[in-house]
């Protein structure tokens, strides 16, 4: 399972990479525009929906939930400063998929009760697509937050996120992880259908209930 988070700080525009990765396989897409007004995210999502719909991708947006709403996008991310899991849920229906972010263990039990469909486990290293990062887990801290939610019978879809590059991969499904969530390591390759398909052979195909 593999969700490309798009890049403001790629040389590549945001509506090219969402295609390239749609070309390159990828079938979940977050954008992520965090200093984008509105309108500018509109425009994205208006170019890249009928794409995405051709393709079968599911795509969702970071935090904006009302846009989200308006947009009739699949879903959201939501980070711990985002509106509350629960408000969303209100606000885009129970079709709607929503994944929350978690630097703990701690993180996920709070919202372990919450109608959310995943988890975003992170940041596994030191990445500049995201400011004001949260301590860096590694692959021992990811590994500890599987494990817990294993022992604790939570059994929600569980990606790890922050600056994954492709040789981090297969240790971290072994740690636990259902997936990945890519940013800077796809947008800003040379070659991001290719740098796609890389990620994809080397993942196995799950899907978001």
């Amino acid at each position: 399972m593999l969700q490309f988070i798009t890049n403001t700080n790629s040389k590549t525009p945001v509506t090219d990479q969402i295609f390239a990765v749609l070309e390159g396989g990828c079938r979940w897409i977050q954008i992520r525009m965090k200093d984008a007004s509105d309108e500018e995210i509109k425009k994205v999502v208006d170019a890249v929906k009928p794409k995405c719909i051709e393709t079968g991708a599911f795509l969702i947006l970071n935090d904006r939930v009302e846009l989200a709403k308006e947009l009739n996008v699949g879903g959201v991310h939501l980070g711990k400063e985002d509106m509350p899991a629960s408000k969303a849920r209100m606000v885009l229906g129970p079709a709607a998929v929503i994944g929350v972010t978690a630097n703990t263990y701690a993180d996920v039990a709070a919202v372990s009760q919450l109608d959310i469909d995943y988890y975003g486990i992170g940041p596994y290293a030191e990445t500049i697509t995201k400011e004001n990062l949260a301590p860096v887990l590694g692959l021992e801290g990811i590994r500890d937050i599987c494990y817990e939610m294993e022992k604790n019978e939570i059994n929600k879809p569980h990606v790890a996120v922050g600056g994954i590059t492709l040789e981090d991969v297969l240790p971290l499904l072994e740690a636990g992880v259902n997936g990945i969530a890519v940013s800077g390591a796809i947008a800003n390759a040379d070659d991001i259908v290719k740098a796609t398909k890389d990620f994809l052979k080397v993942l196995p195909h799950t899907e978001i209930d």
